[in-house]
């Protein structure tokens, strides 16, 4: 295991960017009005900035150092798992701690718009955590294949889904019920349940694609 963890070290080390940006949002960031969003929320960047990194620098960087690819692998995964729960905790933190002095304002916060909250904060914590792995491990799966054919047409589908499924009643049914049960779900175990299950899936998928993929 200690490639692995030699891997985590040096793939949160070179993540500076995304930690430095995520931070200056949180802190600049600021809303006017009767309703503004919550500072917290902000913090969602780091989990769509990191893979981007991971991918784009530090593989080539890591397969040059002579790490294997299933070193790579387990090192982004439990990096994901790491930082989905550091963000659901700064995020809740912000919530509970920060969000409740605008008094003359109501803070948006959306682990309430989501409807996670109703279950309690800790369940509402786990349900974040499960959602932002989710999308961690989707963005990783997909800017994986962009070098290949299939990662073209792959982005191809993704937008005929948004332009076709939008406008056409039927179909804006169907997209609105799976944006319902991955993140608008109330129901806790549901709903963590269906992010792990996805999050395997296209783990699996990932797989497969880091054995192809080359530098």
């Amino acid at each position: 295991m200690n490639p692995v963890f030699a891997i985590v070290k040096r793939l949160l080390a070179s993540n500076k960017f995304s930690f430095i940006f995520t931070i200056l949002v949180v802190l600049c960031a600021t809303s006017s009005g009767d309703v503004i969003l919550s500072n917290g929320n902000y913090t969602w960047l780091l989990a769509i900035l990191t893979p981007f990194s991971f991918i784009f620098y530090d593989f080539t960087k890591l397969m040059h150092l002579g790490a294997s690819k299933k070193a790579y692998f387990s090192g982004c995964l439990i990096c994901y798992g790491f930082l989905a729960f550091c963000i659901s905790l700064v995020n809740t933190g912000i919530h509970l701690l920060i969000d409740p002095i605008y008094p003359a304002q109501a803070v948006i916060n959306m682990m309430d718009v989501c409807k996670w909250t109703e279950n309690g904060i800790i369940a509402a914590r786990f349900q974040q955590m499960s959602f932002l792995l989710l999308v961690m491990v989707f963005l990783h799966v997909l800017l994986s294949m962009q070098s290949r054919w299939y990662g073209w047409l792959t982005d191809a589908v993704l937008a005929a889904i948004i332009c076709v499924f939008i406008p056409i009643a039927p179909l804006r049914t169907i997209l609105a019920g799976f944006f319902q049960a991955i993140l608008l779900n109330s129901n806790a175990v549901l709903h963590i349940c269906i992010c792990l299950l996805l999050s395997s899936a296209l783990l699996l998928g990932g797989l497969i694609i880091l054995k192809r993929k080359t530098l």
